[in-house]
């Protein structure tokens, strides 16, 4: 009789139908190992420590601006390199990692991260700021192996409680760099925003050398068990050794092919976006200066990001070639594509587009001179955006229990209305402070319930040995979404400006309208993901997948 097919379904690798009569767990039975909450405890320092670094580098821009004589356009690349290295290298650090060794290839990474905060403390131009960025968004590629290692210390039923835990440790991160950041910046200067994290990086390090310790799974008993989950095939137990050999070595290779066009893809789109950005500011200055000669600056704004526009498009098209042809692809479509893995991944992008929207709007509105914003300082701006903070440091744990008592998808869905309802809150009522503050704490409980319920619905769905590789995937479905929406915010602001006379300087602001147009835009983005909670609930109902329903 032939054997039933396989999918992605179960970490024991076995059929569908074999959940029919275990659907249920009883999750109080189940307790969690001592180790697994020190691994827990040792690995969420290192959410803590990059999140500290990227919140406390905010109200550094405009020195930053000022130290290296670069206009803002310019400046946008300290993020935005970052963001391209984290992309690329995400998934790379999870094939790498399924391939030598979670911790090995963690504590690379943790070095590689430690010599970019070094260098950029220390960067003397805005290019080698840049270079430095891009060497620290390498860190970035930190956190699905880590994921990955909780998963595999966490009984099955009690994964949700350790994301919710690393979701609370980004949030507590960011808490300390919202209060202390303007500090630090305003006496004692940019470059201490990047020393400061110099020590905990190499304490860091030293920690998880010598108390983490992990099994990772056997390559070549991965390899026999990838073969028969994604071809269906009998792996014969009598395969000469010369087939293992190379089967093996197959196995190790790493999709240079698919990085590279990874890379273009990311930096093309980004490019165009950054130069939408800047040609908005620059037709709206062209504007007002000469109204009757605008043809010449839009037929230049055209011609500089149509050839990336066109290299992005070719660059995407030959990745999914590239990938869908290798045989040990750089991003499994096949397992991209999985029912419920998809839907969940759109909504994790949509989150980190919802959270870095946030982050790159409300200082500035903080900030705008009255009346198009509240004439506020950098400590003021991050005092509006503290309540966010806390509130995911609170509810991200508070979302692991709730996740691990319900299953995944009743609060996935739940967040995505709490999420829907903060930015229509935003949208409405975004006068004052107190209730941008408000807001953002609605926002960010239905942003904790979504993210922890769906990052927990991926990893169930997930095969253990391909969780690096799923995880991966996952970090850059969320790098992606966090650089749309700084950028959209951007271009919303750069195109929809007005005058205005502060203590007799005139000069251009993002008006009223750009922040409407922002938040209407984050409102649309939350239904969708309403959309898209919904149809995950219908999918992983019908293949019965335990702990989830």
């Amino acid at each position: 009789m032939k054997s039933p097919p396989r999918d992605y379904n179960s970490n024991s690798n076995q059929p569908n139908k074999a959940y029919s009569t275990n659907i249920h767990f009883t999750s109080n039975s189940v307790k969690i190992p001592t180790y697994a909450w020190k691994m827990l405890a040792i690995l969420s320092c290192i959410a803590t420590m990059v999140m500290y670094a990227e919140t406390m580098l905010i109200p550094a821009i405009p020195d930053l601006i000022g130290h290296f004589h670069v206009s803002y356009g310019m400046s946008s690349w300290i993020l935005t390199s970052y963001l391209i290295a984290g992309a690329v290298m995400t998934p790379i650090a999870g094939k790498l990692s399924d391939i030598y060794g979670r911790k090995k290839i963690l504590l690379i990474i943790m070095v590689i991260y430690a010599i970019g905060v070094s260098m950029a403390g220390f960067a003397s131009d805005i290019y080698f700021m840049i270079f430095a960025r891009a060497i620290q968004g390498v860190g970035m590629s930190m956190f699905p192996i880590a994921f990955g290692m909780i998963r595999d210390q966490f009984p099955r039923e009690k994964i949700s409680i350790g994301q919710g835990v690393i979701t609370s440790m980004f949030a507590s991160g960011a808490v300390i760099g919202l209060t202390v950041g303007g500090i630090i910046v305003q006496d004692y200067g940019w470059q201490n925003t990047f020393f400061t994290i110099i020590p905990i990086a190499i304490a860091l390090l030293l920690i998880i050398w010598r108390f983490i310790h992990v099994t990772d799974i056997k390559e070549e008993d991965q390899n026999q068990k990838r073969s028969r989950i994604l071809e269906g095939e009998n792996v014969s137990k009598t395969r000469n050794s010369n087939d293992k050999r190379a089967f093996s070595k197959a196995s190790n290779q790493i999709d240079i092919k698919g990085a590279i066009a990874l890379a273009i893809t990311v930096t093309s789109f980004l490019l165009v976006l950054t130069l939408l950005e800047t040609s908005g500011s620059n037709l709206h200055a062209a504007s007002i200066a000469n109204s009757n000669d605008n043809l010449p600056s839009n037929a230049n704004s055209s011609s500089n990001i149509l050839p990336f526009l066109i290299i992005g498009i070719i660059a995407l098209v030959s990745f999914v070639i590239i990938e869908r042809r290798e045989k040990y692809p750089l991003v499994d479509f096949r397992l991209m594509l999985n029912k419920s893995i998809l839907p969940a991944n759109l909504i994790i992008m949509l989150v980190g587009f919802s959270m870095f929207m946030v982050f790159q709007t409300v200082p500035i509105l903080v900030r705008n001179p009255e009346p198009v914003g509240f004439g506020e300082d950098t400590i003021s701006a991050g005092r509006v955006q503290l309540p966010f903070a806390i509130v995911l440091l609170i509810f991200g744990p508070t979302s692991g229990f709730i996740v691990s008592k319900l299953g995944s998808l009743r609060p996935i869905i739940l967040g995505t209305f709490i999420t829907t309802a903060g930015f229509i809150g935003l949208l409405m009522f975004h006068s004052t402070e107190v209730l941008v503050s408000v807001n953002l704490g609605i926002l960010s409980t239905g942003l904790s319930l979504t993210s922890v319920g769906a990052i927990n619905v991926i990893i169930l769905s997930t095969p253990r040995q391909f969780s690096g590789i799923s995880l991966g995937m996952t970090s850059l479905m969320r790098i992606v979404g966090a650089s749309i929406g700084p950028a959209l915010a951007g271009m919303y602001m750069q195109t929809n400006q007005t005058l205005l006379n502060v203590s007799g300087i005139i000069n251009y602001f993002p008006s009223s309208i750009s922040f409407e147009l922002i938040f209407l835009s984050a409102v649309i983005v939350s239904v969708i993901s309403i959309v898209l909670a919904i149809i995950l609930r219908q999918r992983v109902t019908k293949m019965a997948i335990p702990n989830l329903t």
